[in-house]
């Protein structure tokens, strides 16, 4: 990957969250590596709008002014992402890599970085038979709640990630992405009888 200067751009202004509470600005680096992305309609706005919306909903909330990068490529360069942060040799969807540990977040000037691949998030989208342009709002969603210490690791994390995923999209009109999945069955724990 080549670095190149980031032009740094506000989010757009965002109304109160609550009487009396005001969101936080952001401070949002777009860098697009892969040209595939540009045939995207409204991609900065749409980009922006999630973002907003993920922080809109986060429990957590950043610092006003705080820096996110995000960066959209394609599987060749995020399979060696993946490969080399986390070692997995394979292409995904949206890669995050928060900028503060979790207790810090809410006092960090940084998020950190979101990576989001091309061929990956089309070829989910197909197969959900859901446009390109909301799958990437849902994945920018998802990794921006990762960067505010959201998780999926256990069920329980993941039926609160997923519904701040799917109010933060509701605000955007989008539907539900995990309507049609079919529900997390917890498994029995069995002990031995004594």
């Amino acid at each position: 990957m080549t670095d190149r200067p980031r032009a740094r751009r506000p989010a757009p202004p965002a109304t109160s969250l609550k009487a009396g509470t005001v969101r936080p600005t952001l401070s949002l680096s777009v860098r697009i590596q892969a040209k595939s992305w540009r045939s995207l309609a409204d991609l900065r706005a749409r980009i922006d709008a999630a973002a907003v919306a993920a922080i809109a909903v986060s429990p957590v909330q950043p610092l006003d002014g705080v820096e996110l990068s995000l960066l959209l490529t394609d599987d060749r360069r995020i399979r060696i992402v993946n490969r080399d942060w986390r070692g997995f040799d394979k292409a995904t969807n949206v890669l995050s890599f928060p900028a503060a540990p979790p207790d810090r977040i809410a006092q960090s000037p940084m998020l950190g970085d979101i990576v989001l691949a091309y061929e990956t998030v089309a070829r989910e989208a197909d197969a959900e038979a859901k446009t390109i342009e909301d799958h990437l709002s849902h994945l920018v969603i998802h990794g921006l709640l990762h960067l505010l210490g959201e998780d999926h690791e256990t069920d329980a994390d993941a039926d609160r990630m997923e519904a701040l995923e799917i109010a933060a999209l509701a605000t955007l009109g989008i539907a539900d992405p995990y309507a049609d999945l079919e529900p997390r069955v917890e498994t029995p724990v069995f002990s031995k009888a004594s």
